[in-house]
């Protein structure tokens, strides 16, 4: 990581606008970031209403800051009537997430467009086109965060939602936000009756280095939290492996029987740094959204 680190989400909610006291109960589950769709979720005919309830569950919203607006395709009418609302809304998200993204020009299209209204949201942009895969790096560099979108990469691809067929995507995006320091969060479970599938695949890109995980069912959220949110034992670790480090001036250590050195100790301070920065923006929230279940 190349950036002070950001404090990225490990569970994001997808709520699709449909309906106000669906999109309101939503603040109530245990995740970081709560999305409100206005994309996929939505059927065409709805959009305009999708809008009024996006509009009304911000403003009802305890923790703007924590919530994101999914808008539709850039060079679309209806992204034209979203980011209409994002301006005129007296209250804004923190984050809006992008879709059918192929470049690094239209986040930076749609940021300038947004300041120009005077919001300055985070931009999250679903990587599930071949070229955005294929300028994942320029991506990366323009946007906050990556969101894998494995539905209609697959479909595109003509393949199946399967490990082999999206590795080749979440590892250029892995690669991409390391290098950034941006956020890289993966695509949601579609295989909801099978928990193992979902426990396997957080294990799996936890070993990419993905830090978060979408998901479209709040069941889910439990399980993703567990495994991708800051272990307080291993942030203790790592701030010893660092001390280690630094009390060998920097050279060779042994800690708990095992060799570290200087790459271990940078590795360390990313883990401490980005536990320290989920802690500040998003601990207290979770308190409250597990207190209020």
């Amino acid at each position: 990581m190349t950036h002070t680190a950001r404090a990225i989400p490990r569970s994001i909610l997808y709520t699709p606008a449909l309906s106000l006291d669906r999109v309101v109960k939503a603040w109530s589950y245990d995740a970081d970031v709560h999305v409100i769709d206005l994309e996929d979720a939505v059927p065409a005919p709805e959009k305009t209403a999708a809008r009024r309830v996006c509009r009304a569950a911000l403003e009802k919203a305890p923790h703007p800051a924590n919530v994101g607006v999914r808008i539709n395709r850039l060079g679309t009418l209806e992204a034209v009537h979203d980011l209409v609302l994002l301006a005129e809304s007296p209250v804004r998200p923190g984050i809006v997430v992008m879709t059918m993204v192929d470049s690094a020009v239209e986040v930076r299209l749609l940021r300038d467009t947004l300041a120009s209204a005077g919001a300055r949201p985070e931009i999250y942009v679903t990587v599930e086109t071949p070229a955005a895969v294929a300028a994942v790096d320029a991506i990366a560099r323009a946007a906050d965060g990556l969101v894998l979108g494995s539905a209609d990469l697959a479909a595109t691809l003509g393949v199946e939602i399967t490990w082999a067929g999206m590795l080749a995507a979440r590892q250029a995006m892995a690669l991409a936000c390391a290098r950034y320091g941006t956020a890289c969060v993966d695509t949601a479970n579609f295989r909801l009756a099978e928990p193992d599938v979902l426990a396997a695949e957080i294990d799996r890109v936890r070993e990419l280095g993905f830090h978060g995980k979408v998901t479209v069912h709040p069941g889910e959220l439990d399980t993703i939290n567990r495994a991708l949110r800051p272990d307080p034992d291993e942030l203790r670790r790592a701030r010893r492996v660092s001390e280690a480090v630094r009390a060998a001036n920097g050279g060779i250590a042994v800690l708990d029987g095992s060799m570290v050195g200087p790459p271990f100790a940078r590795l360390a301070r990313t883990t401490a740094a980005l536990g320290d920065a989920w802690r500040t923006r998003f601990a207290d929230r979770a308190t409250d959204a597990g207190a209020g279940r």
